[in-house]
């Protein structure tokens, strides 16, 4: 939106204040890795990673709510083979760090967790919250960054839900589980890898093959969305498909420099025991947080912890590159419908997100990268409940037909 100035008869921003933001978005860069140098090295390169996190997943638009909403309503299937093209080649870079088990001295290990009931559930929960909320995992993270007050509100209850679940992991996990499954443990590393190629290339031709037998009017690409959402000559689609890329390099840098790949959601629930906690809470009356690692994590800095680190590096990437566009323009009134739609959906996001070990990031993208079965179970439940989220989605007050350019 832009307004004329009376003195110079020339268009200007409507909103000024975009050097403001960028400025103080570098700024508070600054202070993070002035502040974690005083940990290691590891933390301010796992900083910086976060940062160019954030940049690609607000350049590209890389959202997984949007690219299943567009697959259900319009059979555009752009957002999927670019998501088919992250697995496969974060697949192949991760196999011989994972077969190997260590690099560089640091012991390396997968995105795993146990196949049950209890991931089914949340990653059905989850589905439904990316569309009521707006955004998954990252799609909310840089979402927020980028400057939507109403996915900063999805992102508030995001966390809420996500401590919610977590004092409750003792009832989840009695239901029947199986044991954590990695397939390049149980067939070899050489042939899981070419077993998981093989099921993309399949899903990749199925998908094609229904699309276009569902001969369902003209399917609305990302090849016909209007000029202004190109970046120089590189189109909506090619940018997905560079941004798929460009997530598996640096998740792979996540894996080399953490030891682990890159997750989300534990940083969510961390922040919110910590405001807990200050608030009066006491972590001994939880089991999930009266020991082992969320203890030692919740005793310690929030900066300390490389999930929480990365975070907020995504933040700060996409608020600086929103602002860089000049695109960062808040909106402080959300009608009340949409309000509400994104207290549920975050809601159900951090507490689906949390019974499930993970995200569309933590559990599928990095797990199916490790050849862990409950990647593929995730994803397998989570898509019915973005179906259903989907067409519950218009009770909030949203349209189906979001701008190209946003989650």
């Amino acid at each position: 939106m832009e307004q004329i100035d009376k003195n110079s008869g020339r268009n200007r921003p409507a909103w000024q204040g975009q050097w403001r933001i960028l400025s103080i978005g570098l700024a508070l860069s600054g202070v993070i890795l002035w502040t974690v140098s005083n940990f290691d090295w590891r933390h301010s390169a796992l900083f910086l990673v976060g940062i160019l996190l954030g940049l690609t997943l607000y350049v590209t638009a890389f959202g997984f709510t949007t690219g299943y909403r567009r697959a259900v309503l319009h059979r555009d299937l752009g957002a999927i083979y670019a998501q088919l093209l992250m697995l496969a080649v974060a697949m192949l870079l991760f196999a011989p760090v994972l077969a190997r088990g260590s690099l560089l001295g640091q012991g390396m290990t997968g995105a795993y967790a146990p196949v049950g009931f209890q991931v089914a559930i949340g990653a059905f929960m989850f589905g439904i919250g990316m569309q009521l909320g707006g955004g998954c995992g990252s799609g909310t993270l840089y979402g927020a960054g980028g400057g939507s007050t109403r996915t900063l509100v999805t992102l508030i209850a995001f966390c809420g839900g996500a401590f919610w679940a977590s004092l409750q992991m003792n009832v989840w996990s009695q239901l029947p589980s199986m044991p954590t499954v990695v397939i390049g443990d149980r067939l070899g590393w050489p042939v899981a890898i070419a077993l998981q190629l093989g099921i993309l290339a399949a899903l990749a031709l199925a998908l094609r093959t229904w699309r276009s037998r569902l001969q369902v009017g003209t399917p609305r690409t990302l090849h016909s969305d209007p000029p202004s959402t190109r970046v120089g000559r590189l189109t909506p689609a090619r940018l997905l498909l560079g941004g798929g890329v460009a997530l598996a390099i640096l998740n792979f840098a996540t894996l080399v420099l953490a030891g682990h790949p890159w997750t989300i959601t534990w940083g969510y629930t961390l922040w919110a025991a910590k405001l807990a906690n200050a608030g009066g809470w006491d972590p001994s009356v939880s089991t999930f947080w009266s020991g082992g690692f969320p203890a030692a994590a919740l005793a310690g800095p929030a900066l300390k912890d490389v999930t929480s680190l990365m975070d907020i590096g995504i933040l700060l990437g996409a608020m600086g590159t929103a602002a860089a566009t000049g695109r960062f323009r808040p909106r402080l009134r959300i009608p009340a419908r949409s309000l509400a739609g994104a207290v549920i959906g975050g809601l159900l996001l951090g507490y689906g997100s949390r019974i499930a070990f993970g995200c569309n990031i933590g559990a599928f993208f990095s797990g199916v990268a490790s050849t862990s079965l409950h990647g593929w179970v995730w994803i397998a439940a989570a898509i019915p409940g973005t179906v259903v989220g989907v067409f519950i989605r218009p009770w909030s007050g949203l349209d189906n037909e979001p701008p190209p350019y946003l989650v």
